[in-house]
């Protein structure tokens, strides 16, 4: 059985939404006030995990931006994420143009519990705030991995959202495996979903 990892990166105040800057939400590219060691080391940490990935679910969102960048690029990186299966929730997506990508478009939480129970390892999330939003809602995740940026946006999407139905906002429990700075300014933070 699978087991999926959400790797986010956030703010301090929990946005998740453009820390590229690249969709015009934020005015400048969250990595920007790194120094030129931090940026190398959280680089660094992303290409472990994505290492460490059997497979990508993502949000046809998520899913495009990074089938717009990922295929023309080159590395370690871009080599890891190519070659990998990517599974995509999508109902409006039917042909997806990213090498080993299938799209999900039946109900969410069956074909996501399908998809983990016929994966072995690590099932990576990447990005993907409102898909994350409904694996957590219907207790899907097993790991959140949080890389922590020094910076409070004020406004945007954020991780844990409190616009959904009242009612079904309920605590959710959560084990701390690990906690490390990376570099001097980010904190990288790993929590197990009980």
């Amino acid at each position: 059985m699978g087991t999926i990892v959400v790797f986010e990166n956030v703010s301090l105040d929990g946005v998740t939404q453009d820390p590229t800057a690249e969709e015009g939400f934020n005015r400048e590219d969250w990595r920007a006030g790194l120094s030129p060691s931090d940026r190398e080391e959280w680089a660094n940490r992303l290409l472990d995990d994505v290492r460490g990935a059997q497979a990508l679910l993502l949000g046809r969102r998520s899913y495009e931006f990074f089938a717009a960048r990922y295929p023309y690029r080159t590395g370690e990186m871009a080599d890891r994420m190519n070659g990998l299966p990517k599974f995509v929730v999508s109902a409006g997506l039917s042909d997806p143009g990213w090498n080993n990508s299938t799209v999900l478009d039946g109900d969410l939480v069956d074909e996501v519990s399908k998809l983990k129970n016929a994966m072995n390892g690590e099932i990576r999330v990447y990005a993907s705030s409102q898909l994350v939003h409904t694996l957590m809602a219907h207790d899907l995740i097993d790991e959140l991995r949080l890389a922590i940026f020094p910076l409070v946006i004020g406004a945007g999407n954020r991780l844990f959202d409190q616009t959904g139905n009242p009612k079904s906002v309920r605590s959710k429990p959560l084990r701390l495996v690990e906690v490390h700075t990376v570099g001097d300014s980010l904190t990288y933070v790993t929590y197990e979903c009980v």
